[in-house]
């Protein structure tokens, strides 16, 4: 599927404040999109609930293009993604493997990496009669791609097919590759999150990481979720089902877990569909240990 350029800039330009782009950059970015050269993108899906790429498809704004329905009818450039494509079958691997003759393009990778029975148990394609483990489409595209996003906990670090016994032996992409990615944590991810990236990279400009691989403009440079939290001073409760008091006792992970949750989910602090916008706990999904058992239930200090 060939989504175009000019909307994906309309995308960009729409939700420009959430991902941090100045009018400058703005035109900046409409020049690389308008570019024959821009890279292509190609995106992977392995060991994952297709989360993140639901979100992505959730994204509504107030100015166009409003859907996501908007942007990939009218418009994106995307070279392979399983849902997305109108291709199908080796026909889309064949375009995919066009790309990467010509390497210099972005992998996007979704899920995470199974290595048990030698990748057999996530089966990718199959491509001129053979079949292709996940495993070993990752590291053959990750190979001469210019930059390899994860969108996602799963594809950063495992996730939830890698927890507990984790019998398929789940890994992220970096673990596998041994390449540089840059993290786009979240369970799911938020969808301006997974554009972030993406228009770095068009943009030309480097993206700086912390220790865990997440770009530090979406991840570090914002405080605990707990000190933006507006149930901070609220009175804190034993039991579930009360609405606007502090969940810190119910295993709330926010006083250890920075992102910009109550702002990007939705725009609105407090209200829509972030986990304690919804009643819920904050349960660390863009950690690189969630979802381990301190995810569900903490206990904290009185402070």
């Amino acid at each position: 599927m060939q989504l175009s350029r000019r909307a994906f800039f309309k995308y960009c330009g729409a939700g420009a404040v959430t991902i941090g782009l100045s009018s400058s950059e703005l035109g900046l970015l409409q020049a690389a999109l308008a570019s024959t050269g821009a890279p292509e993108v190609i995106w992977l899906k392995g060991s994952s609930c297709d989360g993140c790429s639901i979100s992505l498809l959730n994204r509504i704004a107030e100015t166009a293009p409003a859907t996501a329905a908007d942007v990939l009818i009218n418009n994106i450039d995307l070279t392979f993604h399983t849902n997305l494509m109108t291709f199908a079958g080796e026909s889309a691997v064949a375009v995919m493997e066009q790309a990467y003759a010509k390497g210099n393009y972005v992998l996007v990778v979704e899920g995470g990496i199974p290595m048990a029975f030698n990748g057999h148990a996530c089966i990718s394609y199959s491509y001129k009669g053979q079949e292709v483990t996940f495993k070993d489409a990752v590291l053959r595209y990750a190979e001469r791609a210019s930059h390899i996003i994860c969108a996602g906990t799963c594809a950063s670090w495992g996730g939830i097919p890698a927890a507990g016994s984790n019998p398929t032996q789940v890994v992220g992409v970096k673990s596998l590759t041994g390449r540089t990615t840059v993290n786009i944590s979240g369970c799911p991810a938020n969808p301006d999150w997974i554009i972030w990236p993406i228009v770095q990279v068009l943009l030309g400009n480097s993206i700086p990481l912390d220790s865990s691989g997440r770009p530090t403009a979406l991840y570090e440079a914002h405080n605990y979720i707990h000190k933006s939290c507006p149930r901070k001073e609220r009175d804190e409760i034993d039991d579930f089902g009360t609405d606007n008091r502090c969940l810190k006792h119910l295993g709330c992970r926010g006083p250890e877990t920075k992102a910009n949750c109550h702002n990007n989910w939705n725009g609105i602090a407090g209200q829509g569909n972030w986990c304690i916008g919804v009643n819920a706990p904050c349960h660390g999904c863009v950690e690189p240990t969630f979802p381990g058992p301190e995810s569900f239930f903490t206990e904290y200090d009185d402070d």
